[in-house]
């Protein structure tokens, strides 16, 4: 149906208070997918837990999911995904100029980020805050206690302003050490050059356990200074592929809150009478078709990856390397603020 058909249809429907629904039109970014048979996405160039490739070259991680239940969702297979390990100063410029599909880098979601370079946030899969990480030996329990001090921190992140705001309106006096680089700023703290690293507390994690000799020499201080919202981001300007990425997102934490998981999705879509799940496996109505996408893009998606909380456990949970609390993550029945748009 073309735009104009359409939009005619809009105003008589509206006219005659009707709701219509029409199948959506494929946007550039989806033909351009389904052209190539990969999804591109912008991920981080290594954060254990988030996006990281393994001494076999297999990228994992709980941004790297998130690709790949995109994936899944429009092509039906979750190994279909092309990674770019990007920089925090080449990420926005690789989504801008078309490189990736779609940036699902630990990226925060700002208002200069979503009003001011061609971009849309989507929805946000990880809650976070900024903290600072200390040798155990510096008896370091404040980040107030950084009067004067030298901090590690990597430039062209909302860390950096945050790290500056902080030390201004706390009068400490702080002084930033900045790196482009991750690896260098790391290095630097774990070499001795600055007395504290500061990043997101899930960052300061993942640096913890992957980088230091023995992670307990090193203590993440109990203070958070911003909020740091993440999630992955895409171009202005096609609205069909900012609603795919976004509705997989709300799919997979709909999934968590009604019990769809890996390992039972293909016996609830054969079995199940609960019409929230048989919407969200495409057993009942078509929500795929308003996506341009098949029928079963959803229950794809959860087969390949599980839903949100199996994805959170695997990669960053308490059980994981990282061993992180759900804290904030957890379902809005839970005491969290993962709350889904319903996918009906």
């Amino acid at each position: 149906m073309r735009s104009s058909k359409v939009k005619a249809l809009a105003v008589v429907a509206a006219a005659l208070g009707i709701l219509v629904t029409v199948p959506a039109q494929a946007g550039k970014t989806l033909d351009g997918i389904k052209a190539r048979g990969q999804v591109v996405c912008g991920v981080n160039t290594g954060l254990a837990g988030f996006g990281a490739a393994d001494s076999s070259g297999k990228w994992g991680g709980l941004d790297v999911d998130m690709c790949r239940a995109m994936a899944a969702a429009t092509l039906g297979d979750a190994e279909k995904v092309k990674y770019v390990p990007l920089n925090a100063q080449q990420r926005f410029t690789a989504l801008q100029s078309g490189e990736v599909d779609v940036l699902s880098r630990n990226t925060t979601f700002t208002l200069t980020r979503d009003a001011s370079l061609g971009l849309n946030s989507t929805m946000v899969t990880y809650y976070d805050g900024q903290g600072f990480m200390v040798p155990a030996k510096s008896k370091i329990k404040s980040a107030k206690q950084l009067k004067g001090q030298t901090v590690c921190v990597q430039s062209g992140t909302t860390t950096e302003k945050n790290l500056t705001d902080y030390s201004k309106a706390n009068g400490l006096n702080i002084k930033p050490v900045v790196f482009e680089k991750l690896e260098a700023a790391e290095n630097a703290y774990f070499t001795g050059r600055c007395i504290a690293y500061t990043t997101d507390a899930s960052g300061l994690a993942s640096t913890r356990n992957k980088v230091a000799k023995d992670p307990k020499d090193h203590v993440i201080l109990p203070e958070l200074i911003s909020k740091e919202p993440l999630g992955p981001m895409v171009r202005r300007g096609d609205d069909e592929w900012f609603a795919i990425v976004k509705w997989t997102i709300y799919g997979l934490i709909e999934a968590e809150e009604y019990g769809i998981n890996q390992a039972n999705v293909d016996a609830l879509k054969a079995t199940s009478k609960d019409p929230v799940v048989q919407r969200i496996l495409g057993t009942s109505e078509d929500t795929g078709k308003l996506l341009g996408l098949s029928k079963d893009w959803m229950a794809n998606a959860i087969k390949a990856t599980g839903n949100y909380g199996e994805i959170f456990e695997r990669n960053v949970g308490p059980k994981s390397p990282l061993g992180l609390p759900r804290g904030l993550n957890n379902q809005w029945n839970k005491g969290g603020l993962m709350y889904a748009y319903p996918v009906r």
